[in-house]
């Protein structure tokens, strides 16, 4: 059972990339679609999930996100276009 998610938002296919950590994937996810939460997300529109990566240990997937935000933007797209090739929107897999 994943106790952590890292996850991609972003507006559109090659769009704006939003990297985060959440323990509840389905609500958050929710919450960034329906723009409930301020910031960054809301802000650029970022309502589709793109990539998901189940943790076991919460501090295993901050450092995950730590490392990610410091990627180039080329490696995420990459690991996006290898689980998702289509950018196809994920929640609806979560429900």
């Amino acid at each position: 059972m994943a106790y952590a998610w890292l996850y991609i938002m972003t507006n559109k296919p090659n769009g704006i990339l939003y990297v985060g950590v959440t323990g509840d994937i389905q609500r958050r996810a929710y919450e960034h679609r329906e723009g409930l939460i301020a910031g960054f997300t809301k802000r650029y529109n970022l309502k589709r999930l793109v990539y998901t990566e189940a943790h076991d240990d919460i501090q295993l997937a901050l450092q995950r996100e730590a490392n990610m935000k410091h990627w180039p933007r080329a490696w995420k797209i990459r690991l996006i276009l290898a689980q998702n090739p289509d950018w196809t929107d994920l929640y609806d897999t979560l429900v």
